[in-house]
């Protein structure tokens, strides 16, 4: 039994929730207000944001912010793991790839900093861009 939200559910924040839990494409909140409109015509953007940073606020989903794009993308998929970013369009995706048992602490040692955990991003062009087919 999982246990309870320290929020209130509405059907409002179900919905966003629902709609950044079922994309793989890491969407930005105008995309997640355009998925939920449509089910729900009353919902405004205003709305749709506060319920994406309530959400942040406790850990449902995470915000990204990748490369110099300003705009936060959102993410359902809370636990570690890294993304790459399409240099041309701005695409996002999960990525996993192995790193050494060593990495924080490498990090650590090489500035000085106290390391508590690492975002990786990986730049590249996606297919599309490239050119190539999947």
């Amino acid at each position: 039994m999982t246990s309870p939200r320290p929020f209130r559910l509405t059907p409002q924040r179900a919905a966003v929730l629902r709609a950044v839990h079922d994309a793989s494409d890491h969407p930005t909140a105008r995309d997640i207000f355009a998925r939920v409109k449509p089910g729900l015509p009353g919902i405004g953007f205003a709305t749709v944001y506060r319920t994406l940073n309530l959400l942040v606020e406790h850990g449902e989903v995470r915000e990204l912010r990748v490369g110099e794009d300003p705009v936060g993308r959102y993410d359902g998929d809370t636990g570690r793991h890294d993304h790459v970013r399409c240099a041309g369009c701005g695409a996002v995706a999960d990525v996993t790839v192995p790193l050494p048992d060593t990495v924080q602490g490498d990090a650590a040692a090489a500035s000085g900093f106290r390391v508590d955990g690492y975002e990786l991003v990986f730049v590249g062009r996606c297919p599309g861009c490239a050119g190539e087919r999947l």
